[in-house]
């Protein structure tokens, strides 16, 4: 659930000396025991970087605004997550990713779909690369997670050297029996990539409640270790998909005191979106030569405005994993404070790296068909801007109306209201795109039912909602509830 955080300093210049000694002492701490206590911490440092978190994603959104919408992929360039489902109107191309220095990649078939198809990733990573892990807050979690979540507090994220995921089974309240299995692949793999046990991360999805047969993967490693490349990125961003309808890849160079370095990622997600870690695996590579506590505390705080910022359908997944890797392979040098001014640009692109990502889990999810920036200001303070938003975002009476192209602004004002926020009804608006709506606590003098109608079978819509009561804003994004979402739900393990 969304926590309201502490006051935040006024915004000043950033430097390593500025960066609250709390936050970095959180991000230090081993990764099963940052959790809240970085989400607290972070809230200063999202201030005293230069280009804050909250106001960095609201301007990279920006970039959406004008645009036009993107070309759908074609149908031959998005390998289906699950045979007999179309390609998402609001697809976009995946791009073309250059090979990361010290990042390898192969994909194989092991059999956890009975379609003929990749289902499993490794990556491997040259020595002495640095790691960095966000994870699902779900109650139940997963046997994948669990093992991240332990490696990286003994390694404290120091020559994590592999990568293994699968998809078809999430490996999630298996008990025992799938601890057991996990153990049991990083112990072959580690073997076989001469590393130790906890220098292998695990991540898992598909189906809640199946054990994972790990004789599928362990089976398989010697064909994988045969075909590994540097240029495989497209491959691996396929065969973690499960329901997705594209393939979800991103990437960016950035400078770090003038050396250049790569950054490059891959996603999967389409339905149990919902923020407080979105509902997804995503894996991002870079060759900057970045300490570990260093990288954690990017990956807690850009996690903030990417993932926890996007909403499908307002489910947590058991298995949401983030896995930030640096090799430290360019001629860049080593960065140990998160708020290093050398690492600027890199900050920039790292975050806009996440963000694109993100944002293609709601064009893909499940039955979208609308693009949906909502976006609150005027509220009692950011973290109740938010919990506005996303209120908003996950009303299933407001995403069918999104669906169904129709401005029902009586439903957007009735969700503000059952946020339980402060808000103040006399002064409270609603525009769509540059159309108002409902202005000081009733409809619009200048309402056109023809104009909100015609800008409703826009693809991509905008939704400001503005409370009155003081300077808190934030941004999420989501997309409309249709009756594909309930088809492809309904028969999901068949």
């Amino acid at each position: 659930m969304t926590r309201k955080p502490a006051k935040t300093p006024p915004s000043k210049t950033a430097s390593a000396k500025d960066l609250p000694a709390k936050a970095l002492e959180a991000a230090a701490k081993p990764a099963e025991m940052v959790g809240h206590a970085v989400e607290r911490a972070l809230d200063p440092l999202t201030s005293v970087l230069k280009r804050a978190a909250l106001t960095r994603a609201q301007k990279q959104g920006a970039q959406f605004d004008p645009a036009p919408a993107p070309t759908p992929a074609p149908a031959a360039d998005a390998a289906p997550g699950k045979p007999g489902l179309a390609v998402s109107p609001l697809a976009v191309p995946f791009p073309k990713i250059a090979p990361v220095a010290g990042v390898e990649i192969a994909t194989a078939r092991a059999g956890f779909y009975k379609h003929d198809r990749d289902d499993l990733l490794v990556m491997t990573f040259a020595e002495g690369t640095s790691a960095a892990g966000v994870f699902t807050r779900h109650g139940v979690g997963s046997a994948p997670v669990d093992w991240c979540k332990r490696q990286l507090g003994v390694s404290k994220g120091l020559d994590v050297r592999a990568l293994v995921v699968n998809a078809g089974c999430a490996n999630s309240f298996t008990g025992k029996p799938g601890a057991d299995a996990v153990r049991r692949v990083a112990t072959a793999v580690g073997k076989r990539f001469d590393c130790r046990q906890r220098d292998v991360m695990m991540a898992s999805t598909g189906v809640i409640g199946v054990l994972l047969d790990d004789a599928r993967i362990t089976s398989r490693l010697a064909d994988i270790e045969s075909r590994l490349t540097p240029d495989g990125w497209d491959a691996a961003a396929r065969a973690i998909m499960t329901t997705d309808t594209f393939a979800k890849g991103a990437e960016a160079t950035a400078t770090i005191d003038g050396v250049k370095v790569r950054i490059a990622g891959i996603a999967k997600g389409s339905g149990m979106i919902a923020p407080d870690m979105a509902t997804m695996l995503a894996f991002v590579a870079t060759d900057a030569n970045i300490a570990p506590t260093a990288l954690q505390t990017l990956a807690s705080l850009y996690t903030r405005t990417t993932f926890n910022a996007v909403t499908v359908d307002g489910d947590r997944s058991t298995n949401d994993t983030l896995l930030l890797f640096a090799t430290g392979q360019s001629e860049a040098p080593r960065i140990h404070r998160a708020g290093d001014k050398r690492l600027a640009d890199f900050r920039e692109k790292l975050e806009g790296v996440l963000l694109d990502l993100a944002l293609q889990l709601v064009r893909d999810g499940e039955g979208a068909t609308k693009f949906v920036k909502i976006t609150v200001t005027g509220a009692e303070s950011h973290a109740s801007a938010r919990k506005i938003a996303r209120t908003v975002a996950e009303s299933p009476l407001v995403k069918t109306a999104f669906a169904g192209e129709d401005a029902n602004w009586g439903r957007i004002v009735m969700a503000v209201g059952r946020a339980d926020e402060p808000v103040n009804r006399d002064r409270m608006s609603v525009t769509f795109g540059k159309l108002v709506a409902a202005q000081d606590g009733m409809v619009a003098a200048n309402y056109s039912e023809a104009k909100m109608s015609a800008y409703m079978k826009k693809q991509e819509l905008e939704v400001g909602i503005d409370v009155g009561v003081g300077r808190g804003h934030a941004v999420i994004w989501t997309c409309d509830l249709t009756k594909q979402y309930v088809a492809i739900n309904g028969d999901y393990r068949s």
